[in-house]
């Protein structure tokens, strides 16, 4: 599902949902598919909040948002830390 080329963001608890989601949106357009990386519940708040937002904006151009969350160990100064990784792609509602 992640494309070799896929765009990585890193939201924040302070990610402003509507960039993030634009973010998404060229990720999707440009290579396909998109991974973001949320640590703390603030952080995935905002990851979900820009999905939402992305999920709306695609939806005018006729492409539903898919994706997948999962859970992965990042090293973050040295202290290990679980983030919750969402894989991000699209497909097209009506060929």
């Amino acid at each position: 599902m992640e494309g070799a080329g896929a765009v990585r963001l890193k939201v924040a608890g302070d990610s402003r949902p509507s960039a993030v989601a634009g973010a998404i949106c060229a990720g999707l357009r440009e290579r396909g598919s998109c991974e973001m990386q949320a640590i703390g519940a603030g952080a995935v708040n905002q990851a979900v909040k820009a999905l939402v937002v992305a999920r709306g904006y695609l939806e005018i151009e006729g492409v539903q948002l898919l994706f997948v969350p999962s859970f992965m160990d990042l090293d973050v100064e040295g202290l290990e830390r679980t983030a919750v990784r969402f894989l991000v792609t699209g497909r097209r509602l009506h060929p």
